[in-house]
């Protein structure tokens, strides 16, 4: 009776994934612990899964992705009420989004048991910025610019990256400075990776309704950010949106 109850999840294995710290940035490496409490019977654990997901929006609702997948392939005999621990190591793509305005990123873990329902283990993560788009959204609140959302769109046609089936739109409003009243907002799509920081930057300027209903006040552009420097940064994005202003 009690391998039947396992098999629908009741007396099964548990799993906690343990990381030093839910902050991570695109780029490193996180070393956890992946903690494993037999149930109430023996049950054999074939691989350990680990999935780094979040969601972005469609036409048809929020959908949920992988953006990298982990096995950890340790298989194991774990006695009732046993207790044991694997380590893991986690890369974090440069592909995974910011937790900035309505997006979640998460790791699952889960230990594949036959015939039974898969223990799973769901962390958040807290990520942050890398130095060189942090570096960005420096710049872009000392030019005035104040962050107005951030969301994970469908780009269903690989348009800005052939990597994923998504990407992360930031969308600013000039709430100060020289370009308040001239431009309605700063739309940036970051495409990030080890030796620069790729930006798909869309000017949308303060325009009557003919122009608004035309896309004639957006400008679309594209530059690199190959430097953490503020300083250096801001003088670029300020030359860039004057320009296309």
């Amino acid at each position: 009776m009690k391998k039947v109850l396992a098999s629908i999840g009741i007396g099964n294995a548990t799993v906690d994934t343990v990381l030093p710290s839910d902050t991570v940035r695109p780029g490193e490496t996180v070393d956890a612990e992946v903690h494993i409490t037999g149930g109430s019977v023996e049950q054999d654990i074939g691989t350990i899964r680990f999935e780094l997901e979040t969601r972005y929006r469609t036409e048809e609702g929020y959908q949920e992705v992988d953006i990298k997948k982990y096995t950890l392939a340790d298989g194991l005999t774990i006695e009732p009420e046993q207790e044991e621990t694997r380590s893991v190591s986690l890369d974090i793509p440069y592909t995974t989004p910011v937790t900035l305005g309505n997006v979640d990123v998460w790791v699952e873990t889960e230990l594949d048991i036959k015939m039974a329902v898969d223990p799973e283990d769901k962390d958040y993560l807290n990520v942050r910025p890398t130095p060189r788009l942090q570096a960005v959204f420096d710049a872009l609140d000392e030019l005035g610019f104040s962050l107005h959302s951030a969301e994970c769109e469908a780009d269903p046609h690989s348009y800005f990256t052939s990597q994923r089936r998504f990407i992360q739109e930031f969308e600013f409003r000039p709430t100060s400075g020289e370009f308040r009243g001239t431009l309605d907002e700063l739309e940036v799509i970051p495409r990030p990776s080890a030796e620069s920081l790729e930006l798909f930057v869309e000017v949308d300027r303060r325009g009557g309704i003919l122009s608004e209903l035309g896309d004639l006040d957006e400008k679309k552009v594209r530059t690199t950010i190959g430097t953490t420097d503020v300083s250096e940064v801001r003088d670029e994005l300020e030359t860039l949106i004057r320009n296309n202003a």
